[in-house]
């Protein structure tokens, strides 16, 4: 469904510091930049990139935006989570964990970026 997303970041050095982390929690190659100071994670299933704007004002998050990353089980969603704690990430909603609702149960984990955008970790139990 999706070609890639894309964020913005502040301070984008800090923000592929914590993306290469969390990412690489995940078995993700580090992000590479390009020739106009965006950071790219190129995968099999789309793009994720951090960029500082283009229009030169400050980045912010948007409320009620998150960004959901696919875990191969809890533990990966918990390194995931841990690695973005120690590199600069906010943890944030309720602790990683199972959490059980109309899509039936998830292990999920939420983390705060250096920039404010909220990403998420989510594992589908079946």
């Amino acid at each position: 469904m999706f070609s890639h997303i894309m964020v913005g970041a502040n301070d984008i050095n800090a923000s592929k510091v914590f993306y290469d982390a969390i990412l690489g929690a995940m078995g993700y190659e580090a992000g590479v930049f390009d020739d106009r100071g965006r950071c790219f994670y190129f995968t099999d299933s789309g793009v994720f990139a951090i960029t500082p704007p283009i229009d030169g004002n400050p980045a912010t998050h948007g409320n009620g935006s998150t960004i959901g990353f696919a875990a191969k089980n809890p533990a990966q969603a918990d390194a995931w989570h841990a690695a973005g704690v120690a590199n600069g990430g906010v943890s944030c909603e309720d602790a990683p964990g199972i959490r059980e609702g109309g899509l039936g149960k998830l292990y999920l984990a939420y983390l705060r970026d250096p920039s404010g955008n909220k990403v998420c970790a989510l594992h589908r139990i079946s």
